[in-house]
């Protein structure tokens, strides 16, 4: 019996999920393969079924086994970014003249992306907060989306979505459910068991952990829709390469391990925040002051390492993210490293003026595996700063 096939739980599954070793070396970790084409036993005679890159690659392959043994789905595409595993997704299900029902708190991209991209070819978006479900229960009835578009918790404001509940509805009024799932990761919630039709990553995030790839990844259980994302995979060509692949598998190993300590750790920040005088309020589902607390601690198995804080004006904040030191500056989450984001000028500067315009005065941090100690003390200094 190998080991994959003795994988059961989630930690071992990120482990061992499409990671058997080389059968001609004994390798126990699997070669990265960077051939763009492949001999052919003849015309149509192809090995493995790999006859080029874009359309196979068995490291890409890999990567895509492993993602849908720990979202528990029957079937994972691999892109080069969350932005292209997204693009591919919407062209798939949407023609002109379809709605999206998007969160009020979303990434800023994804939001660009289906007004000011697919809006031109008549795709229609509206907004509501995902996190109430009567808006939402009231947004359906007006009219029926194609697809309803949850993502919880939301980036920056970490809004907590029932995903149950919310497929319940959607399916009733004929929407297919997606949810972005790169905050939680499956480490911490697995959206396809609760109802929903699709989850989306941007594996640049947390799965690959390091700040190191950019990556994207939908998972799936319905055999037509993925036959049709596999399509435009291949004929659109924005696939994950090899060595993008390879570090995404390598940081999805540790996957669970980080996944503790980012919650840890986020909750010490967040608690501290939270008892800090110069801090107007903290967004983090592990405080039992957050509204989605409950129903957070009910989808999600702990936490996560994403604290967003606000301050008592724009400029504080500006300050603030700027005195940082530990915490680093920079766009993206989900590092080793802490980071610290302005997302009103920075993640979400495509949504000022909008319905989904980020406060200024918040600041969005991505909590790392670094001391606890260490973490807190460069919060206090920042702002006493």
């Amino acid at each position: 019996m190998s080991a994959q096939s003795s994988a059961r739980d989630f930690a071992s599954l990120a482990v061992h999920a499409g990671q058997e070793f080389d059968p001609a070396t004994g390798a126990v970790i699997p070669p990265v393969h960077f051939s763009t084409t492949y001999a052919q036993d003849g015309i149509g005679g192809l090995r493995g079924g790999y006859e080029y890159g874009r359309s196979g690659n068995p490291t890409r392959n890999a990567l895509q086994a492993q993602l849908a043994a720990i979202e528990g789905g029957a079937h994972a595409v691999s892109f080069a970014s969350g932005l292209a595993a997204e693009d591919a997704l919407l062209r798939a299900v949407l023609r002109p003249g379809d709605e999206v029902l998007l969160g009020n708190d979303v990434y800023g991209g994804t939001y660009r992306l289906i007004s000011r991209v697919l809006g031109d070819w008549g795709v229609t978006l509206r907004v509501v907060d995902m996190s109430e479900p009567d808006a939402v229960r009231a947004a359906l009835a007006e009219s029926t989306p194609r697809i309803l578009w949850v993502e919880t918790p939301s980036n920056p404001l970490l809004r907590i979505t029932d995903i149950a509940g919310l497929a319940e509805m959607g399916h009733a009024a004929g929407a297919l459910v997606v949810v972005d799932n790169t905050f939680a990761t499956p480490a911490l919630q697995q959206p396809l068991s609760l109802g929903a039709d699709v989850v989306v990553h941007s594996t640049t995030k947390y799965l690959g952990g390091h700040s190191d790839v950019v990556g994207g990844a939908l998972v799936l259980n319905d055999d037509a829709l993925a036959e049709k994302i596999r399509f435009i995979q291949f004929a659109v060509g924005a696939v994950s390469g090899p060595l993008d692949a390879w570090l995404t598998t390598r940081g999805i190993k540790t996957l669970a391990v980080r996944m503790q300590r980012h919650s840890e750790n986020g909750s010490a920040v967040a608690s501290f925040l939270e008892s800090h005088e110069r801090v107007q309020r903290v967004y983090y589902p592990g405080l039992a002051s957050h509204p989605g607390h409950e129903l957070a601690a009910r989808q999600m198995s702990g936490f996560g390492g994403i604290v967003s804080v606000a301050l008592e004006s724009g400029d504080a904040a500006r300050r603030f993210a700027e005195a940082l030191r530990l915490f680093t500056l920079a766009e993206s989450l989900g590092g080793v490293e802490s980071l610290v984001n302005y997302p009103d000028a920075m993640t979400h500067a495509s949504v000022r003026g909008t319905e989904l315009a980020v406060p200024v005065e918040v600041v969005r941090l991505s909590v790392g595996i670094e001391s606890e100690a260490d973490l807190l003390a460069d919060i206090e200094q920042a702002l006493q700063a």
